[in-house]
C-alpha cells in the first residue's frame, strides 16, 4: 500500500495533531516549557517535512565552513536509530571515533567518519549533551534535525525543503509530509530549497516566489547536493577513494536505506551509472544477517560485479563479509555563495 493510502486514512486526525503542535509551540513560546540557553552560538538545521531534505550534507557543509573559519563547531543529534539509551554520547572527540552506528545511530558515526577535527555528540535531551560538547571545548553547536527541537534556544534557525518534494500534499501528520502546521515556519530565519538543478530550476524558483510572499524577511537559497566521486570500504571500515572511471562498464548492485531512495537513483544518473539493480530499504535500516545474504544473493543472480550505496548505508556495514567490493558515494552540499555569508557575518558569531 502506498504512503498516500495511509495518509487518507491518518486524513481525520490531522487537526487534532496539528493543534497539538500548535499548543506544544505557545507552551514555548510564553515559557511554560523551558526552552535552555547557552553562552555559544546555536545553528539549527532542520525540516517542516517528514523524510530526507539533505540535512546530513548541509550539517556537513556548516561544520567545514566554520571549522574553516577558526572554529570549534560541534554536531548535536538526537541519534535516531542507535540502540543507546545513555543520557550523553561522545561519537567523536575530534580527535577519536568512539561509538558506532548501531549504537548511536547511523548519521552521527557518517558526522563523525567524515569530518575529522569536529566533536560530534548524541542524547536524546539534547540540551545534555549540547553542554557537555560546550565543557569540551566547542564555540559553535550545529543542532541537527534541530527545527521541532524548542527546548534548546537558537540564534540561527534553518529550514531545508527538497526541491523534488517541497511541502509535499501539505497537509499535517498523519494526513501528510508536513510535522507542523506551516505557520510553524514563523519561527525559523532562513530558508534553503535543496537538491536544486536544471530540470526542477523552475520548481524551486516559483517555490521561492511563495516563501518570499508568506514570509518576506527571511531569504530563501538554493542548494545543489552534488557527488563528489566514490569510496571503497573494506571490512574494517577504512576507506580510500576511487576514480568511477574504474568501474566503467561493470555490472553494479545498488541498494539503500534512506528516506529518498529516489534521490539515491537521481544521482546515480549524474554519475552515468545504471546499476542492474536497485533495493530501496527503510530509512536507518540496520543491516540483519538475513537482509545481507538476500543482498549477496540477487547481486550474484544479476552477475553485478560491485555494490553501491550511500556513505550512510557503508557505516552500517562494517565488518561484514561481503563476495564484492562495496563502495559509497560521496555527497555534498553546495548552497549559494550569499549563504556563506550570512553564516560568517551572523550577529552570534
Amino acid at each position: 500500500m502506498t504512503r498516500n493510502f495511509y495518509y487518507s486514512l491518518g486524513r481525520p486526525f490531522s487537526p487534532l495533531y496539528s493543534a497539538a503542535m500548535r499548543v506544544r509551540e505557545y507552551f514555548y513560546q510564553k515559557g511554560t516549557f523551558k526552552s535552555t540557553a547557552f553562552e555559544v552560538p546555536v545553528i539549527s538545521v532542520g525540516n517542516l517535512t517528514m523524510g530526507g531534505t539533505g540535512k546530513t550534507p548541509m550539517i556537513q557543509y556548516l561544520a567545514r565552513l566554520l571549522q574553516q573559519q577558526g572554529y570549534r563547531p560541534a554536531i548535536i543529534s538526537r541519534g535516531y536509530g542507535g540502540a543507546t539509551k545513555e543520557r550523553i554520547n561522545i561519537v567523536s572527540d575530534g580527535k577519536d571515533i568512539l561509538l558506532g552506528a548501531d549504537y548511536v545511530g547511523d548519521e552521527p558515526r557518517m558526522l563523525a567518519e567524515t569530518l575529522p577535527g569536529i566533536l560530534v555528540l548524541t542524547g536524546i535531551v539534547r540540551k545534555l549533551p549540547a553542554a557537555k560538547a560546550i565543557k569540551m571545548g566547542a564555540d559553535v553547536l550545529l543542532l541537527d534535525d534541530g527545527f521541532q527541537h524548542m527546548a534548546i534556544r537558537r540564534d540561527l534557525d534553518i529550514v531545508l525543503f527538497n526541491t523534488d518534494k517541497l511541502a509535499g500534499n501539505s497537509r499535517v501528520f498523519p494526513g501528510g509530509d508536513l510535522r507542523e502546521p506551516i505557520n510553524a515556519l514563523k519561527r525559523c530565519h532562513v530558508f534553503i530549497l535543496t537538491g536544486t538543478d536544471e530540470q526542477n530550476k523552475k520548481r524551486a524558483e516559483n517555490f521561492k516566489a511563495v516563501l518570499n510572499e508568506k514570509f518576506p524577511d527571511k531569504p530563501v537559497f538554493f542548494s545543489h547536493n552534488t557527488p563528489t566521486g566514490l569510496v571503497l570500504q573494506k571490512t574494517d571500515g577504512k576507506k580510500s577513494v576511487t576514480q568511477l572511471e574504474e568501474l566503467a562498464d561493470q555490472r553494479c548492485f545498488a541498494f539503500c536505506g534512506i528516506a529518498r531512495p529516489e534521490g539515491f537513483k537521481q544521482t546515480l544518473n549524474k554519475l552515468n551509472i545504471e546499476p542492474v539493480a536497485l533495493r530501496a530499504l527503510p530509512d536507518h535500516y540496520a543491516y540483519a544477517a538475513k537482509t545481507v545474504r538476500q543482498l549477496i544473493t540477487e547481486a550474484q543472480q544479476a552477475r553485478a560485479r560491485y555494490f553501491l550505496c550511500t556513505e550512510k548505508d557503508l557505516v552500517k556495514l562494517r565488518n561484514i563479509e561481503l563476495p564484492l567490493p562495496l563502495y559509497g558515494v560521496v555527497m555534498e552540499s553546495q548552497p549559494e555563495k550569499e549563504f556563506n555569508k550570512l553564516i560568517l557575518q551572523h550577529k552570534s558569531l
